[in-house]
């Protein structure tokens, strides 16, 4: 099956001269048709301008710098402005982070997602609404909330509204950055379902830009794990849950709540923040959080291939974090041994 997407060494820096930052380094992944892949890490890992670089919408201080980025066999970084806007918002389109921040507050729901509509199709207005019409519905909301603001809409209305609009042009690949934030539990399950519906009745193929590993368990098909610009992991959920190859994806699995860690169990996080100016670390970006850091990890790690086919960014990919923790235990720091229990 030929991947819908592919990405090859994406390379993108803020700024220029000496006040140039590296946001991506050599990031590549694939997505598949009617899979869905989910990128997770945390705040500053690179998550969002991977996919705003994907769809062509970064700022003006921003550019790609190396590598590859080709959509259902065409190279979205040598196409023109005009050239994308015949793939955004038809067989490409994007779910932003913020609902109420994304829609125009002086205009109705439905002139906004009738305007998306005619842009990208060229019907006529009374067809666009009627388009619109069924795109609302297709969401779970009623047609009549089109004469609507966006103010006058609760949090999960806004977001559905955002799913109709990116759904407006039928497109083949949906990326979905953080479309449950802000939202309250309930609702971020309504969202979800409505998304892994879509999935299955259109055939979508979606990339799923999470901090939620249980949304990650839930929905995903593949993962993809970034940490200070690089990905440092790459397999299947399954894989990833059993036995997870990088010790970043160990600390993060670690950190979030279970029924089975006791009644009393202290919460598990992680020592640390994620480095500025990653792009001046030659060796492992991880290893000041690391608690299974050794001396040899000051050197470049490269992204290796593992047997079960799974990739990882570290020279003792792979080993058992469980079991190595417990032998390194009596080793580490007082820091890192309450960062990893």
């Amino acid at each position: 099956m030929q991947p819908l997407l592919e990405v090859n060494d994406l390379q993108m820096e803020f700024g220029s001269g000496e006040s140039r930052i590296q946001a991506l380094d050599r990031v590549s992944f694939h997505a598949d048709p009617g899979k869905v892949l989910c990128i997770v890490g945390e705040s500053g890992c690179g998550k969002s301008v991977t996919a705003l670089s994907i769809m062509g919408l970064l700022p003006k201080n921003a550019r790609v710098t190396g590598g590859s980025i080709r959509f259902d066999g065409q190279d979205l970084l040598h196409m023109d402005e005009a050239q994308l806007n015949k793939i955004r918002g038809n067989t490409l389109a994007m779910i932003f982070q913020d609902a109420m921040t994304s829609l125009n507050p002086v205009f109705t729901v439905g002139n906004q997602l009738t305007e998306a509509i005619r842009l990208h199709s060229g019907l006529s207005k009374k067809d666009a609404r009627e388009r619109a019409a069924h795109k609302m519905e297709q969401v779970g909301l009623s047609a009549g909330l089109m004469k609507k603001y966006p103010h006058t809409l609760s949090g999960g209305m806004r977001q559905r509204v955002m799913i109709a609009m990116a759904l407006s042009g039928d497109p083949k690949l949906l990326i979905a950055d953080e479309p449950t934030t802000a939202l309250d539990v309930t609702i971020q399950a309504q969202i979800v379902r409505l998304l892994k519906d879509l999935r299955r009745k259109l055939g979508l193929s979606v990339i799923l830009i999470t901090h939620d590993i249980g949304l990650v368990a839930e929905t995903a098909d593949s993962v993809l794990v970034m940490y200070a610009g690089q990905v440092v992991e790459q397999a299947d959920v399954f894989s990833l849950f059993h036995r997870p190859a990088h010790p970043y994806t160990y600390a993060l699995l670690r950190s979030v709540p279970g029924i089975h860690k006791g009644k009393h169990s202290r919460l598990i996080s992680i020592g640390g923040v994620v480095p500025e100016h990653y792009q001046q670390i030659s060796g492992c970006r991880f290893f000041g959080r690391c608690p299974f850091a050794q001396p040899e990890c000051r050197e470049p790690q490269e992204l290796k291939n593992l047997k079960d086919g799974r990739a990882a960014r570290c020279r003792r990919a792979g080993k058992d974090w469980e079991n190595l923790s417990a032998e390194t235990a009596a080793a580490l720091g007082e820091e890192k041994q309450r960062a990893f229990g």
